[in-house]
């Protein structure tokens, strides 16, 4: 990654994402993945009425931008400009959206090998 990435998010195609115990059809756009340093940089697609149930994470932190609609997060609600994060290990959610939302999250990579660094609460 010495020369960078360049790219509209239009052009990256948002493929369904399966979040265990979830409600809805979520999609994601990996807009760019480090493996050497383990971080994903996407586009979470939250169907309106999608449901995350509360959950932890061992494998690092995440952090939550609301682009558009409106995530509620533990019965927060947070529109476009929102930010939001949890350390490794924290207990948060559930995440959920009335009207639909497009997060971008930069996290630890939770899915390697089939498998997925989710701890429902």
């Amino acid at each position: 990654m010495a020369d960078g990435i360049r790219q509209a998010a239009e052009k990256v195609a948002a493929a369904p994402f399966v979040i265990p115990g979830a409600r809805g059809e979520f999609r994601i756009q990996v807009l760019n993945e480090d493996a050497e340093r383990g971080v994903v940089t996407s586009i979470v697609h939250i169907p309106p009425g999608g449901f995350i149930p509360a959950h932890s994470h061992t494998k690092g932190s995440e952090m939550h931008y609301v682009l558009s609609g409106e995530l509620i997060d533990g019965g927060q609600r947070l529109g476009p400009g929102g930010f939001l994060t949890h350390p490794a290990g924290q207990i948060h959610g559930p995440h959920e959206s009335e009207s639909g939302a497009q997060v971008l999250t930069v996290q630890q990579w939770q899915s390697q090998n089939g498998e997925f660094d989710f701890q429902p609460a």
